[in-house]
């Protein structure tokens, strides 16, 4: 027998597993849950990680800016570490906040490329010459876990970065936070993942930015909450716990449905900022469950508030189908009643409940990353959402025996969210449009069949280099712009919605005299259903500009050509997104908004006119959603102009008290 050499390499592990919190750090303090708030999280293994942490997608930069002072970086990969699963959950230690950033962030990722079978990238960065704006590839999203001294934190898109900050907590606090304690928007979990799912979706989508209607950043805010909300779920003495509590019943107050429990108590809020399933009365203390009210977002405009009742709905959807899938497991424990008997549940029953809870919410936590391939690229509605969602689900899901996609339109109409081009709510009637024989035709001359799709995008898989998908996406955009222009490519711009021949003079033009195209996305995307099947699908999304006036005969006079077009008031934007089958050529759906629509074009007038944001903000900062287009017209990149929404959107309002 010979001795191991000191040359020998062992295999690197599959998965780095690091300690976090599952909620805040206050339900440590508690005897009920503080065993289930410390978990260890799993995220892919990287031989390459270094000391902040930084890797291929993410940067912790740890700058004080309030105290002047740079925070040691964690070194993940220490032996010592590595043998304890990282840093033990330690409210004051920087460097755990450094840990608990970094795995929140990579689990969200990572449930990003599961469901969308892709290397997520993050927004491009704008960079002006000589007039022209250049798209630079952007490897990391930066995190800075102490900002600032503020109760926020947010997404910026010019910096490409997460910024938390902390501050002190309300002097009429509850709960347990003790009144001026310091608290920590960066180990909230569910702050630092609603906070990163802005940053993909504004990698996929950086239009979803624009606030070109009442839905488009209440749609952020709602995906971003959804995301987080679920991943409770994925949490597996979390969810048992849970479960047990409730005994199966999580229509119930619990912590599941609950959002960033801490900071609501630190502003001096009753309970969580925000919960999928009910409230606390102010005048009573008491909680209450939510209550499905069709006519409530025909009165909410303010973009939190409306994105909740996004929320409530898909949560109410993720109930419909949980009581469902637990109905047999409640009659065999009941003994046909379906009633359970009084006192604690059966440890084994909680276990297959929570099975089924779980299953419910990956789904549904899958099924709302995949449709956002299935969206307008630009002004996007709930109602569209809501179309995506069925649309997506079908595509790979074609038997429902789980009654997802029924669950969710009688949630949503029961929260009054319905499409505003459909002629019922069946599933049929919510299915984007299928291109007609004709429309392929035209398509076809522009693809040119599974080999010019072959030719225009070759193939690339999870574990490609993103800057070299970045650099061949920019490739494949340029060579679709060209085919675009050709006389083959403008007969099927207008198939797709796309105006190149006749166009308004408000719309914006090249210096040729053609209306100008922007080639948003070219990208594969490979999606696994449930029970192993496969799609596998091309992502084509293509935008164009209007001008907009917010005077109506102003508008008139532009789009008659009547007087020359005049520096704009804002920009509406329209275009399409095209699903093609690689395999055939054939587009699938063409999802679009069209740049010539008066409907559209009125109500953004109106919104922009109106506004939506607190009166006292618009009274001595002006209307936010009008100046990021003006920000845009005077030069200003989009990403600049969307840093002070995201700003403004996450700020607590008239909460905070002065010194």
């Amino acid at each position: 027998m010979t001795g191991l050499s000191h040359q020998e390499h062992y295999p690197s592990p599959r998965s780095l597993r690091l300690r976090a919190l599952a909620f805040d750090p206050v339900l440590s303090r508690e005897i009920e849950t503080s065993e289930i708030n410390d978990v260890v999280i799993k995220i892919p293994w990287n031989d390459d990680l270094q000391i902040g942490p930084v890797d291929e997608y993410l940067e912790v930069v740890d700058y004080d800016p309030a105290s002047r002072v740079f925070y040691a970086p964690v070194n993940l990969m220490d032996p010592a570490l590595l043998a304890q699963d990282g840093l033990p959950p330690e409210e004051g230690n920087p460097q755990f906040h450094q840990q608990m950033v970094y795995a929140i962030a990579r689990t969200t990722i990572g449930h990003f490329e599961s469901a969308l079978g892709r290397p997520i990238l993050w927004s491009v960065r704008l960079t002006k010459e000589e007039g022209t704006y250049h798209k630079e590839y952007v490897g990391r999203l930066r995190i800075y876990p102490h900002a600032f001294r503020a109760a926020n934190a947010y997404y910026d898109p010019e910096k490409k970065a997460l910024l938390f900050g902390y501050f002190p907590a309300s002097k009429t606090v509850g709960g347990n936070t003790m009144p001026g304690e310091t608290v920590f928007a960066c180990i909230s979990h569910d702050i630092v993942a609603h906070e990163t799912t802005h940053a993909i979706i504004d990698g996929l989508h950086p239009r979803f930015i624009e606030p070109s209607n009442i839905d488009v950043l209440a749609l952020h805010e709602a995906l971003a909450d959804i995301i987080a909300l679920f991943q409770h779920f994925t949490y597996p003495e979390v969810l048992k716990h849970q479960i047990s509590r409730t005994r199966g019943q999580l229509e119930q107050q619990n912590l599941l449905g609950e959002l960033a429990y801490q900071f609501g108590q630190a502003i001096g809020q009753y309970g969580a900022l925000r919960s999928a399933i009910g409230e606390m009365d102010p005048s009573t203390g008491e909680w209450r469950s939510h209550t499905p009210d069709p006519e409530k977002i025909l009165t909410t405009t303010e973009s939190h508030a409306r994105g909740a009742l996004f929320v409530a709905a898909l949560f109410d959807a993720f109930l419909l189908i949980y009581k469902s899938r637990i109905r047999d497991l409640l009659r065999i424990a009941s003994g046909g009643t379906g009633i359970l008997p009084a006192g604690e549940i059966h440890p084994d029953l909680a276990n297959r409940l929570a099975n089924e809870a779980a299953k419910t919410a990956g789904h549904l936590l899958r099924m709302s990353i995949r449709a956002l391939d299935y969206c307008p690229p630009v002004d996007p509605t709930c109602g569209d959402f809501l179309r995506a969602l069925i649309t997506a689900d079908r595509d790979l899901v074609a038997d429902d025996r789980h009654h997802y996609r029924t669950a969710i339109i009688e949630a949503f109409r029961r929260w009054g969210i319905y499409p505003l081009d459909v002629r019922n709510l069946s599933a049929e009637s919510l299915v984007w449009h299928v291109p007609d024989d004709e429309e392929q035709a035209k398509f076809t001359q522009l693809f040119g069949g599974p080999t010019g799709i072959r030719q225009l995008v070759p193939d690339w898989d999870m574990r490609a280099d993103r800057q070299e998908i970045h650099e061949q996406l920019r490739k494949s955009r340029a060579e679709l712009h060209e085919r675009l222009m050709s006389p083959a490519g403008r007969t099927a711009a207008a198939a797709a919605h796309i105006v190149l021949d006749d166009p308004l003079p408000s719309i914006y033009c090249t210096d040729d005299g053609v209306p100008a195209v922007e080639i948003h996305s070219v990208r594969p995307t490979r999606r696994l259903g449930p029970d192993g099947q496969a799609l596998t699908e091309l992502v084509i999304e293509m935008t164009q500009r209007r001008r907009g006036y917010l005077n109506a005969d102003d508008q008139k006079k532009v789009d008659e050509g009547l007087i020359d077009p005049p520096e704009p008031d804002f920009i509406m934007r329209g275009g399409c997104t095209l699903l093609v089958d690689p395999s055939t050529g054939q587009v699938r759906y063409c999802v679009y908004k069209n740049i010539t629509s008066e409907n559209r074009l009125n109500r953004m007038r109106v919104l922009l006119r109106e506004g939506v944001t607190p009166s006292l903000y618009v009274t001595y900062f002006g209307n936010p959603y009008l100046e990021h287009y003006r920000n845009i017209i005077r030069g200003s990149s989009p990403d600049t102009s969307g840093v002070e929404l995201f700003r403004i959107l996450h700020q607590p309002c008239e909460c905070q008290e002065e010194d």
